[in-house]
């Protein structure tokens, strides 16, 4: 019989673990949380010190009772999820769920930072207690986002069509986007000039070079327009120009640290271009274990984490292999030790391989090719940064333009070249060759080589050069950069960078295109509106602070329910400004007034589960005055509408609004609005005669095109057009069902119906009606824990270019790849090739190795 069991957040870990322990443990996977607040209901009691409410999660019913019936045949319950405030939290609510089940001293907490057979025995020999301060800390930080959450989200959705949710942390990382995207937009270049000269030797070697003019008369070069420019080249001309000064030095670049959370995420995105939710979901592989025929191991340490240190064990060993494989004149006297910031916690360790010996190159065969190339990068890092520095040999030649006598003002140049002496930790890094150092001179004059050169030699000029250029404005951020601002200004933790990436786009606040982020115009609206209405809480430093307030609790510090009671004061405060002051009760009573003359109102309107009634509005709001209750803005604002809408019902009408003062807002609703465009109704009439999928079910929501498709047909069929974000679903609606219509590629094109992304499509279809010819597909390949099949990927291709029409490029190129391997079997294949390019496929083929279509 089992006697302990083991918990830990994935099956994969759990698996690694138990071939660890051995039989006499079970080890069991919670799925991650297995309690959190409700869903549907706020599940804050404020009055009752902030106290939360947890359930269980939806689906991990079963899990629980999987665990229970274990624990109570088990002697002792060890918790062992991750060791952060998440992982304390899933073992603090795991224990109390599982509380009546198996005595208070039977559950222990093990925490461990590798998942290797000494780190799991050492973590297991010497169990602890659960850190409440850590489960204080993240229970503080869910509260405060359901707050938030709850209580901003509202003001969106009244105030900002396409506006979803409003988010404590995601929200400021919005706010930076679109600072940064206004200061693009409002940025107006500066005209400047850049002045040099191509040289050689009098003397051989007579290579040319060029120089860069550094100083005018003494002070630094600063040329703003074109006539200062032509004037200096004229003063130039006919001078001779002489070596003034040769300024040797010598850097040292040291090393940079083992990586962190955030800056592998940053790496990853600008060295791989991986996103950083991607790079974390690799990396967790990475750290859950890979099978190498003994069992599986994991490869690298627990991967979210802000501190750089490293354990004894690990540095010894890393310094070993230095000094085995680099040689002793790479390895420093003594280990290389990093500051980390003073939040970060030292039990952590930086992300490094759990083995150094285990070398990229050892595991090719091994991990999937992403895999490999992320853990080259931490294992290249890591070793790198047990190294000592790199040298590199800087020369900077000066060069004067020798006044004639009847000329008194001086120009100076400059170039400066580098070369790399002693590697050092570049080594490591594969970087040997020349290193230019960025920001070698004052403006930027580095060049390749400089000859041999002594002062007060003669130079020639071949040539004198001029450049116009202008000022750019600051790049958008790419997620890499996002990531660094969010660190550097303190926002946000390591588990919760690539969460915050990835809802801005869910939420379609922000777009990514080539590595770049660009808020959406609902980004846009959704940050001036926060800003201006709760430009407090949304602040970087206020939220920064919060972040050191968490900290704080999680050291012992602050007590949990106070912070939230400090801050839910101001917050109230804030929320009371934002929805502003209650809408003149006068004006209200008047419009309800006029509102009594309706005699025949529109009929319900049911959209979705709501049901729209003008009628029943307006009752509403009269019950709300006679109670005394405050009318919001946005109730008055509907009640103008209405009467607005209503008025040819309404004669006494315009007297009302004269009175009111809104004449003026009258006539300009007076504006006709447009109708539905004859391509909607043309669109909507296509989709008359498809036969919807049935409706899916995704997390708390449901799917339902033919649902959809009517909802967008009722509002055309009322006259009101639909809105811009409202026909990109219509369309997109058109091309998923594209393959029920007769003739779709001439209706594309009148319609105005293109493939997304930015690439025009190939016509694959031949392509895909060869391939359907194949009578023999090769057998699946297991490699590692994914398996390749062949067959099952041409038939996913095929299904989804008849149901879009569309592939992305990289699937074209599978496709490609899956005729030209199974050629033998296509008739005509041929003319295929020649039509697509297949040869170069043909002849770039690897014999050994397996490939597989999506390679």
């Amino acid at each position: 019989m089992t006697k302990h069991l083991v918990i830990v957040e994935s099956p994969a870990k759990a698996k690694t673990i138990n071939k660890i322990l051995g039989s006499e443990f079970s080890v069991k996977a919670s799925m991650g949380h297995v309690r959190d607040l409700p869903q549907k209901d706020f599940g804050i009691d404020i009055e009752k010190n902030f106290k939360p409410r947890y359930v269980a999660i939806k689906g991990r019913e079963k899990v629980l009772a999987e665990l229970k019936a274990v624990a109570a045949k088990s002697d002792t319950v060890y918790l062992a999820p991750d060791p952060d405030r998440e992982g304390e939290a899933i073992a603090w609510h795991l224990k109390t769920a599982l509380k009546g089940t198996v005595p208070e001293d039977r559950f222990l907490r093990v925490s461990y930072n590798e998942i290797t057979a000494p780190a799991i025995r050492e973590a297991f020999g010497k169990p602890g207690p659960i850190d409440l301060h850590k489960v204080d800390s993240q229970q503080a930080r869910r509260v405060l986002d359901r707050l938030v959450g709850y209580r901003v989200s509202p003001l969106l959705w009244r105030r900002i069509r396409g506006a979803t949710s409003a988010g404590r942390v995601q929200s400021v990382a919005l706010r930076l986007v679109c600072e940064r995207e206004n200061e693009i937009r409002n940025f107006k270049p500066e005209e400047y000039w850049l002045l040099g000269a191509k040289v050689a030797k009098q003397v051989e070697p007579k290579d040319p070079f060029e120089i860069r003019l550094a100083r005018i008369n003494g002070e630094k070069a600063e040329i703003k327009a074109s006539e200062q420019a032509h004037a200096i080249k004229a003063d130039l001309e006919g001078r001779p120009l002489r070596v003034a000064a040769i300024v040797p030095r010598e850097i040292s670049k040291r090393a940079m640290p083992p990586y962190i959370t955030s800056s592998l995420q940053q790496a990853a995105s600008s060295v791989l271009g991986y996103a950083p939710a991607y790079t974390m979901k690799l990396a967790q592989r990475l750290y859950e274990g890979e099978d190498f025929g003994e069992g599986p191991i994991g490869l690298i340490t627990y991967m979210r984490t802000d501190s750089f240190h490293i354990a004894g064990g690990a540095l010894e060993s890393c310094r070993r292999y230095i000094g085995t494989h680099f040689g002793a004149e790479y390895l420093p006297e003594k280990p290389n030790f990093y500051r980390s910031r003073g939040s970060a916690q030292e039990a952590h360790e930086a992300i490094r391989p759990t083995d150094v010996e285990r070398t990229p190159d050892s595991l090719a065969s091994v991990l999937e090719p992403e895999e490999l190339r992320l853990y080259r990068l931490i294992w290249q890092r890591f070793v790198a940064s047990q190294m000592v520095p790199a040298r590199i040999a800087q020369r900077t030649v000066e060069i004067e333009a020798v006044p004639p006598p009847e000329k008194t003002s001086t120009y100076l140049f400059r170039a400066t070249a580098s070369e790399v002496v002693f590697p050092g930790y570049m080594k490591a890094s594969g970087v040997e060759a020349r290193k230019k150092e960025s920001g070698a001179g004052e403006n930027g004059d580095e060049v390749d080589t400089l000859p041999p050169l002594a002062v007060g030699e003669g130079l020639d000029c071949i040539e004198w050069l001029e450049q116009q250029k202008f000022t750019q404005p600051p790049p958008r951020y790419s997620e890499a950069a996002l990531v660094r601002a969010l660190e550097e200004n303190g926002v946000g933790r390591p588990s919760t960078y690539a969460s915050i990436l990835s809802t801005l786009a869910e939420r379609r606040y922000v777009t990514r295109e080539k590595r770049t982020l660009s808020p959406t115009e609902t980004g846009m609206k959704v940050c001036e509106f926060l800003v201006a209405h709760l430009g407090e809480l949304f602040d970087v430093k206020f939220t920064a602070g919060m972040e050191e307030s968490l900290d704080e609790i999680e050291e012992g510090r602050v007590e949990w329910t106070k912070m939230l009671g400090d801050f839910y004061g101001r917050f109230q405060q804030w929320l009371a400004a934002a929805k502003g002051p209650p809408a003149d009760p006068g004006m209200v009573k008047a419009l309800l007034d006029v509102l009594d003359g309706v005699r025949e109102w529109a009929p319900e309107n049911k959209r979705g589960k709501r049901t729209y009634s003008d009628r029943k509005f307006v009752e509403s709001v009269r019950q709300h005055l006679a109670e005394d209750k405050p009318v919001s803005d946005r109730q008055l604002e509907a009640l103008k509408s209405l009467a607005l809408h209503y008025r040819e019902q309404l004669p006494d009408l315009p007297r009302v609004l004269d009175g009111l003062g809104l004449v003026a807002e009258a006539e300009k609703s007076r504006t006709p609005v447009l109708p539905p465009s004859p391509e909607t109704r043309r669109k909507l009439e296509l989709l008359e005669k498809v036969e919807f999928k049935p409706a899916r079910q995704v997390g708390k929501k449901t799917y339902d095109d033919k649902v959809f498709a009517d909802s967008l047909r009722r509002q055309v069929q009322s006259g009101r057009a639909l809105s811009e974000n409202q026909v990109h679903y219509l369309d997109r609606l058109v091309m998923k069902y594209s393959s029920q219509m007769d003739n779709f590629e001439s209706l594309a094109a009148e319609l105005g119906l293109h493939k997304e992304g930015p690439h025009a499509m190939e016509d694959v279809g031949p392509l895909i009606d060869a391939l359907k010819t194949v009578a023999e597909w090769k057998p699946p390949v297991k490699r590692g824990r994914r398996t390749w099949d062949d067959h099952a990927f041409f038939q996913s291709l095929s299904g989804q270019h008849a149901e879009h029409r569309h592939l992305s490029p990289r699937q074209v190129l599978s496709l490609k790849k899956l005729a030209a391997r199974y050629r033998a079997q296509i008739a005509g294949f041929d003319a295929l090739s020649e039509r697509y390019n297949l040869a170069s496929l043909i002849k770039t083929r690897k014999a050994a190795a397996p490939e597989t279509a999506a390679e």
